[in-house]
């Protein structure tokens, strides 16, 4: 079994339109709806590969039930938390003429003192019948404490699960000292988490050595146009990107990588192998309009073109 915790749920609305302006009336040419969240996006891409998982986190209102719909109809399992307000809405708005997109969040998801104890509990539960692997990211609601990611990502190490691991800061720095035994952040959060910005494969190399040394966990490190890197204990891999002819959507590629991870993992497979996949699936996200959306072809498909170059720094 694979667990994924999201505390933070959401669902995204992805609209289409042919360019985008201020102060205008814009009429869409397509709507997406999907699920959103790193952890959520694993579960729903593991559920595309035809693995199930548990995906359990905090929810409420009506995108609380759209999101465990949608999940429930991928395979997924879905233990959630009922909290106050409601799920997050993310709206997200692709301009056709550009190629780029804009994204709107706001935090509706109310999470009480009270409700943290609740989700322990069912998580504790889970830990128990002995996955063999947790996916844990995302942003928190208000009102939660960046530790929470500490104290699950220990509760999971303590039973010798292991724990991948995906989060901007603050959340990024605190769920390390639990010690997870990846994480995979892109190249905006390792930027972050360096204090500085990260330009170059060298640069994120030596931040991403500098995680496991002082952690003892491996960085899989998604660069965008420049495809990925790997920093693992006594060797490094550079992936290149597989070119493409058109992207529609970016978001959840990244946590195609989660997803391809926690499934080589649950198989007993080196975890090159967990690279490769994920970095396939990251593929076959961006073909498609909706976030995490991919199709299983397209993932084999591009799995026999992901390659692993070992890299030295310079």
């Amino acid at each position: 079994m694979i667990v994924t915790v999201s505390a933070n749920t959401s669902i995204d609305h992805i609209l289409f339109v042919p360019e985008f302006k201020l102060d205008a009336t814009i009429r869409a040419t397509r709507l997406s709806i999907s699920v959103g969240g790193k952890a959520i996006d694993a579960s729903w891409i593991l559920g595309e590969m035809g693995l199930p998982s548990l995906s359990l986190g905090f929810a409420a209102g009506y995108e609380g039930q759209v999101c465990r719909q949608l999940l429930e109809a991928k395979g997924v399992t879905t233990d959630y938390v009922e909290v106050e307000g409601s799920s997050r809405r993310n709206i997200v708005i692709m301009s056709e003429a550009e190629g780029e997109q804009t994204s709107v969040t706001y935090s509706t998801l109310i999470v009480k003192p009270e409700h943290v104890p609740m989700l322990r509990e069912r998580y504790i539960k889970a830990l128990d019948e002995s996955p063999e692997v947790v996916v844990l990211g995302g942003t928190l609601p208000s009102g939660m404490e960046p530790s929470f990611y500490e104290d699950f990502i220990g509760l999971a190490k303590a039973r010798h699960i292991p724990v991948i691991f995906d989060g901007s800061e603050p959340f990024l720095s605190a769920g390390l000292k639990g010690h997870p035994d990846y994480v995979k952040p892109n190249q905006d959060e390792i930027s972050q988490f360096a204090g500085r910005r990260i330009h170059t494969v060298d640069e994120a190399y030596a931040v991403g050595r500098e995680i496991y040394e002082r952690y003892g966990t491996c960085p899989i490190i998604t660069l965008g146009s420049e495809g990925g890197l790997a920093v693992l204990p006594d060797r490094a891999y550079r992936v290149p990107p597989i070119r493409l002819e058109k992207v529609l959507n970016v978001a959840g590629a990244g946590d195609a990588v989660l997803a391809g991870l926690a499934a080589s993992i649950a198989r007993g497979e080196p975890i090159e192998e967990g690279i490769r996949l994920g970095f396939a699936a990251a593929t076959a996200v961006v073909l498609m309009p909706g976030t995490a959306e991919c199709r299983k072809e397209d993932i084999d498909r591009f799995l026999q073109e992901v390659e692993l170059i070992p890299y030295q720094p310079a």
